[in-house]
């Protein structure tokens, strides 16, 4: 499972992402990621609007295996329930 998270420097939402996504990586063999910094890639929600298909308002916004989730909540969420995040 590979997981894309774009995210912008300060944002406190993306912070908690990429830490989720790091304890993932530490805790399951099958699980990767990669944090994307908007500001220094040139990357504005528009882009990301186009690949995700819905309005993108918000950061971090986040992709599982090519497949738009959503922000931080959704991607705590999905992880407690399919990855064992806190089990």
């Amino acid at each position: 499972m590979f997981t894309v998270i774009f995210g912008r420097p300060g944002c406190p939402y993306c912070v908690r992402a990429k830490q989720i996504a790091e304890t993932l990586k530490n805790d399951n063999e099958d699980f990767d990621f990669n944090y994307i910094d908007m500001l220094a890639e040139g990357i504005s929600k528009a882009d990301l609007e186009k690949s995700a298909g819905v309005p993108v308002n918000t950061v971090p916004q986040i992709f599982i295996d090519q497949k738009h989730l959503g922000g931080c909540s959704e991607f705590e969420q999905y992880a407690k329930e399919n990855l064992g995040l806190y089990a």
